[in-house]
């Protein structure tokens, strides 16, 4: 476990709500100097039933945090494409309970305050000034650092497949523009852009991040005039599949050294999948990529700052999922 972790661990997650975290967060539990205080924060939060709570066990989640600390201790970013799918088994629940984000912040600023500062610390560019941002501890579900991860396996997993999860997290710009799409909520078209940045990753194309952020724009803009659902019909994934696997294994450690397995609520047909990728292949070779300074971004390296984002594209809103 971290040297700087909590002492005390809570036995269950909680709903922090986020006007506490904005209350108490400071940069110098930003930047790792000092812990959030554990016991103000637990007065503040609401508790699950008991029900709920027993399916929200903290340990499993704890453990496998400081597992990812361990094994990426010299690539962080690394880390995304190993926890995403294994958080995702491990916090077993249905898109409306993920999208309360008072669990991400008790999540955040209790359970786990010195993962958001050993992954994100500095890593948000300049303007970071050498801290993990706020939004990495109480924001939006795609940059709280856990609740990203999260709808990361939920939105790009194939049904029970979550291999395709830890394509989508080799590639940094899919979790920081593409997860933000409205069109990924779309199972046919979150499968074939994949298939289509995997194509990019294993070419070695040069600005990977630029092809991606390029490519994303575009399926999404055209998004707004074509229906891809008509397109490409997906059948809607069986919900009673997706209970049965909450309620089969919420809470259990799960395989550090190989996938688990996802709910087995439906995979998304390969003609649908198909039936795209004529489409996707000639975006992606009609997207312009858009002229970009260079700064030092997440990779620590020169990365590129996009410039004004194109007309027509729509960014999710956490009520989309509920």
């Amino acid at each position: 476990m971290s040297p700087l972790a909590p002492v005390g661990l809570p036995p269950v997650f909680a709903l922090l709500p986020d006007v506490v975290v904005t209350k108490y967060l400071s940069h110098a539990m930003q930047s790792g100097l000092e812990l959030p205080p554990q016991a103000a924060l637990a007065r503040a939060c609401v508790a699950y039933d008991a029900q709920t709570a027993e399916r929200r066990r903290t340990g499993p989640v704890r453990d496998l945090l400081d597992e990812a600390m361990r094994r990426f201790s010299d690539d962080r970013h690394a880390a995304d494409g190993w926890l995403a799918p294994r958080l995702h088994a491990t916090l077993r629940m249905t898109r409306a309970e993920a999208a309360d984000s008072r669990l991400w912040n008790h999540l955040a600023m209790i359970v786990a305050p010195d993962y958001v500062v050993w992954r994100h610390k500095g890593a948000d560019g300049p303007d970071s000034r050498g801290i993990a941002t706020a939004a990495r501890f109480s924001g939006i579900h795609y940059t709280q650092t856990f609740s990203r991860l999260w709808w990361a396996a939920e939105l790009f997993r194939d049904g029970n497949d979550y291999r395709p999860v830890s394509v989508a997290c080799r590639v940094q710009d899919v979790l920081n523009t593409t997860l933000r799409l409205d069109v990924v909520d779309h199972r046919p078209t979150a499968q074939a852009m994949l298939r289509i940045i995997g194509g990019l990753l294993h070419s070695g194309v040069s600005r990977l991040g630029d092809h991606v952020n390029a490519f994303s724009a575009a399926v999404n803009a055209a998004g707004s005039t074509l229906m891809y659902d008509v397109l490409a019909q997906d059948v809607a994934p069986d919900p009673d599949d997706l209970l049965d696997w909450i309620e089969a294994g919420a809470g259990e450690v799960v395989d550090w050294e190989r996938l688990p397995e996802g709910p087995a609520d439906g995979r998304v047909k390969r003609d649908a999948i198909d039936a795209l990728i004529p489409l996707f292949e000639k975006l992606r070779a009609e997207a312009p990529l858009r002229q970009r300074k260079t700064t030092r971004g997440e990779d620590g390296a020169g990365a590129s700052v996009p410039g004004p984002r194109p007309s027509g594209v729509v960014l999710s809103k956490p009520s989309d999922f509920v």
